[in-house]
């Protein structure tokens, strides 16, 4: 399971792709011996996780074959990449009561290999034994039609005539209730309406001023207590979310004490958020990273809701900050650069000095640069930030400096994001 490439199957869809395997040739030895061999397996397959027995003996006996031809085609699917092992079985003896001998069995799972659903035009999500279908490509899609139609019109009624629906007649014979109408009808209150003794004295209450008795309605406050609305889940939700849990518990030893319905509430926003039962494990572990070892809390599905807590609002600060980081860097790109200004580069160009004249020894004078010179440059640093860099690069970084200013050289080293 840990090594295959090829993904778990139901038995169903496991037949499918056994059955195309064998008849586009993949291997030499697969033939019709091949296919009664995966027919014993899937009829005796679990229906969900696609595990089945070996049972060496008992398919040789239930298909008339030899012991070695059952492991032949079994080698055969394995190298196809349908099967894939669970647990080895062994022959160490287990000891179980009244039996003097059992060893250890040996279990396959159920698996399609790439190739076919490359073949089939499936998208899978996740690689190796937990990948899972989840679309078609356009050619696949087209495929899948068409196929769904051939099964739709092999199974329709071969006469060709619609089903003809008969109905009965209705009796609606008038009702004899004359012994009902000599009664009295029902009361809408606890009381038949009528005087009542008030202090000693009887006094008529009318009906719309008597005390209105609340309509016994089922309690529901308790189940949805701290829900939020249309988070309702269904009945097959909640046994996958127990499935689920089934599965996670074994392999983290800080949750192994965990009822599995409390452990599956408290895992619903990581099956919620898509993760499967690895992620889910790698996660746990994760967070138990550090712990003094032997270690166990003592509320688990507390534990869970708090870290998950805390894990969203994390993730929610840091979406926060990189979008503030996105929108600084917006409206700095969208910001007007000075020079865009045709009054203020006129003035610009007005006060700029007259270049200096060359001097007499042949030698080319050391220019610096003027204040307004060094305004225009930190102004164009500003807007790209790899001239800053460029200079660090060129001259060092106690240059640049002294040359853009330590914000800007800050900003160039060390960015936001």
């Amino acid at each position: 399971m840990t090594a295959t490439d090829s993904r778990h199957a139901q038995p169903r869809a496991w037949k499918r792709a056994v059955c195309w395997l064998v008849a586009v040739g993949l291997h030499p030895r697969a033939n019709t011996t091949t296919l009664r061999v995966a027919e014993d397996l899937a009829a005796r397959m679990d229906f969900v996780e696609g595990l089945v027995l070996y049972d060496l003996d008992g398919t040789a006996a239930r298909l008339d074959l030899d012991r070695s031809t059952v492991k032949r085609h079994v080698a055969v699917l394995r190298q196809l990449g349908a099967l894939a092992w669970v647990r080895h079985g062994t022959k160490r003896n287990l000891h179980l009561p009244g039996r003097p001998y059992a060893g250890t069995a040996t279990i396959y799972a159920a698996t399609i290999p790439s190739v076919y659903d490359t073949a089939m035009g499936h998208q899978l999500d996740g690689e190796g034994f937990r990948a899972r279908v989840t679309g078609y490509t356009p050619e696949g899609r087209t495929d899948a039609i068409e196929e769904a139609r051939r099964d739709a019109s092999a199974r329709a009624p071969r006469s060709g005539r619609a089903r003809r629906f008969t109905t009965r007649p209705v009796d609606n014979s008038p009702v004899d209730n004359s012994a009902s109408q000599a009664r009295a009808p029902h009361s809408l209150s606890r009381s038949p309406h009528g005087p009542v003794q008030v202090d000693g004295e009887k006094k008529d209450t009318p009906h719309a001023e008597r005390p209105q008795i609340p309509s016994r309605t089922k309690n529901t406050t308790s189940s949805t207590k701290g829900r939020p609305a249309g988070a309702r889940r269904s009945p097959l939700q909640v046994a996958r979310d127990i499935q689920t849990a089934r599965q996670v518990r074994p392999l983290v030893n800080w949750v192994q004490g965990t009822p599995l319905r409390k452990l599956a509430f408290a895992l619903r926003p990581l099956i919620d958020q898509g993760l499967d039962v690895q992620r889910i494990v790698l996660r746990l572990d994760d967070w138990a990273y550090g712990w003094k070892p032997g270690w166990r809390p003592t509320n688990v599905p507390a534990l869970i809701a708090a870290r998950i807590r805390r894990d969203t609002e994390e993730a929610a600060r840091s979406a926060a900050a990189a979008e503030k980081a996105r929108r600084e860097e917006a409206a700095r790109a969208a910001a007007p650069h000075p020079m865009d200004n045709p009054e203020w580069r006129a003035w610009v160009e007005a006060s700029r000095p007259a270049a200096p004249a060359p001097q007499d020894d042949g030698l080319e004078a050391d220019v610096q640069p003027t204040d307004l010179d060094l305004a225009m440059i930190r102004q164009d640093a500003i807007r790209d930030l790899d001239l800053v860099r460029a200079r660090i690069d060129l001259a060092g970084v106690d240059d640049a400096r002294a040359f853009y200013g330590d914000s800007l050289v800050e900003r160039a080293l060390f960015p936001r994001f």
